[in-house]
């Protein structure tokens, strides 16, 4: 039976280009799960948008010397194009810098006070005394009191992982360029969620999931709420660029909503945009009130604790109250299902650093690889249990030695072979040596066919439970499974004795490529798409993406949006003899070695 899916993807901040440890952190392994789930029937709503509020934006707009909105803007607007050209099938890709998220946002916070979960409290936070102004904590960075690293920053080390409290920050110092005092502790009112009245729920949420949910996601989670406990957070910040605090009380017009609390929020606010904009406004639903619905959170492990526990606690202290403020009902609203989070994924030995171009950056390698060849290696390689490495000549390497070799070059020999020998056509039952209505294969052929069949329950099995490089690694054993197969019965020999035995064979081989074809199409859509119209299928596997404009009274904003097809699914081929075949070619490009020394050279320039 049909599932409502939400596939939520970790929400970029606008600061800098996105290189491919992010794309194999979230957005890749978010992609290979809606396609998946798409071909298999499931109500799939795929989302997430710019973080367009986190001090990192300002931060970058300081340094550029420009607004925040234009810089935010441009970042975005890169976004999109880069998730266009790497197929990154968003059926809405938005901003947190809407009229739309602003509203859910605070109602979110309203629901929240009107459950008891909120209060208001004075402490201190960093101030410049040569701004005049209070700091966020991204602008301070020291030395982190638990583990000792340098450059922490005051509210969460990299290093650790652990959330600090920004006053114990060591040798805290200002990173606002050009602001020489040094920061100084003073009071100023924020507002908290008290996460601790929360806390009993979250462990059960986290114990409830224990099945299924990932090692390292679960056991960082579980270890740190029933080591730390939830603590009170703030949820407000003093700073000029975000969503308004909604209360009306002197002295909250400086202060924002702190971008922890708001951006998670986009996991609700962007299906509500999706509903608005497709024009049925109450669709949404279907993935947040419908208790059946199966929500997924594709992040890295730096934000493992926000997700896992700090999210689902806004969610439990929200309760019924967001639907009764925002559209008068009381339904609650359901927690997400699974946070499949990847490690990091580092480049050449080291930690990727944009800062010191220690980055293959995604639209960058698009101009030089096909998407599909980036994708493949991002698939293989993905940090799902552990950090994992780029490195450029593995890169080349699998290129060549599998996806080339082993299923490019499966698909093409014996597509070109068929196309050539039997006048475009999929050998038909005649050209088999049957009058009968089904082609009459051999024992192998139909031993062949059944081993690709139980396929779609490996490889689906797999992409269910989100082990997304094992499910690729399935699909390529079965493409190796049919090359031993045409290894054995040799059709390009067979040809010159008995054409009909080798129209067996083809036939069977092709079936085969067909049915690996939808196996493969999650990881590998463009190529997979190709191969498909060489098929002479009319009948797109995928849907469409495209931009849209968005105009509310903060102004306008692009979304990449996604128009889905249907009449295809996740089932073995029903190639009938005789079909008309487009003229193929080959799937995939080899890469020279010079190649691995030429992108080696780029590091660090």
């Amino acid at each position: 039976m049909p599932e409502n899916i939400l596939i939520a993807v970790a929400w970029p901040y606008a600061n800098a280009e996105i290189h491919v440890g992010n794309l194999t952190g979230s957005h890749l392994p978010g992609d290979i799960a809606a396609r998946y789930h798409r071909l298999k029937g499931d109500k799939v709503l795929m989302i997430t948008g710019t973080d367009s509020h986190g001090t990192p934006v300002t931060m970058s707009a300081d340094k550029l010397g420009k607004p925040v909105e234009e810089v935010y803007k441009s970042y975005h607007e890169g976004f999109i194009d880069l998730f266009k050209q790497i197929g990154i099938s968003y059926d809405l890709y938005t901003t947190t810098h809407s009229e739309n998220h602003f509203k859910v946002s605070q109602t979110i916070f309203l629901a929240l006070e009107k459950n008891g979960f909120l209060f208001k409290k004075t402490e201190p936070q960093w101030f410049s005394p040569g701004l005049k102004r209070f700091l966020p904590d991204r602008y301070i960075e020291g030395t982190c009191y638990i583990c000792g690293t340098d450059g922490a920053r005051s509210d969460q080390c990299d290093a650790c992982g652990n959330v600090l409290d920004p006053t114990k920050l060591v040798n805290p110092k200002s990173k606002v360029e050009g602001d020489t005092s040094s920061p100084e502790l003073r009071d100023t009112e924020h507002y908290f969620i008290d996460l601790s009245k929360l806390e009993p729920d979250v462990k059960k949420y986290l114990r409830e999931r224990s099945s299924y949910m990932r090692d390292t996601v679960l056991g960082e989670s579980l270890r740190k709420v029933e080591a730390e406990g939830l603590k009170p957070r703030a949820i407000t910040r003093d700073l000029d660029w975000g969503i308004p605090v909604p209360v009306s009380e002197a002295g909250w017009e400086t202060k924002k909503l702190y971008v922890w609390f708001e951006a998670v929020i986009g996991y609700l606010s962007a299906p509500i945009e999706w509903a608005q904009v497709s024009g049925q406004k109450d669709a949404w639903r279907d993935w947040w009130t419908n208790s059946k619905a199966k929500q997924y959170h594709f992040i890295g492990k730096d934000n493992i604790f926000f997700h896992t526990s700090l999210w689902p606690a806004e969610l439990m202290g929200v309760g019924s109250a967001f639907m009764e403020i925002f559209t008068g009902e009381e339904i609650p609203l359901i927690l997400p299902y699974d946070v499949p989070a990847n490690q990091f994924m580092n480049l050449e030995g080291k930690k990727i650093s944009g800062s010191r171009n220690w980055a293959v950056w995604g639209r960058d390698a698009l101009t030089r690889f096909d998407p599909d060849a980036i994708r493949y290696y991002l698939t293989v390689n993905m940090p799902e249990a552990k950090d994992s490495d780029w490195d450029w000549a593995e890169f080349v390497a699998r290129n060549n030695n599998e996806l080339v070799a082993t299923w490019g070059n499966l698909a093409n020999r014996v597509l070109a072979f068929c196309y050539k020998n039997w006048d475009g056509h999929v050998p038909s039952l005649e050209d088999m040596g049957s009058g009968a209505e089904t082609a009459p294969l051999r024992d192998a052929d139909f031993e062949l066919l059944k081993t690709i069949e139980n396929g779609f329950n490996t490889v689906g099995a797999e992409l269910e439970a989100v082990r997304l490089r094992s499910a690729l690694g399935e699909a390529m054993k079965l493409a190796t499974v049919v090359n031993q197969y045409l290894d054995v019965n040799a059709p390009w020999s067979a040809i010159k004795v008995d054409k009909a035995e080798a129209g067996k064979t083809v036939y069977t081989a092709l079936k085969a490529i067909d049915s690996l074809k939808v196996m493969f199409a999650p990881f590998l859509p463009f190529t997979c798409e190709k191969l498909h119209t060489y098929f002479g299928y009319e009948i797109p596997l995928f849907g469409e993406q495209y931009t849209e404009e968005v105009s509310d009274s903060l102004g306008t904003h692009t979304v990449l949006r996604y128009k889905p097809v249907e009449g295809l699914q996740w089932k073995p081929s029903d190639l009938q003899p005789g079909k008309k075949l487009n003229q193929p070619g080959p799937l995939f490009k080899k890469l020279e070695n010079e190649v691995i020394d030429v992108e080696r050279a780029k590091l660090g320039k």
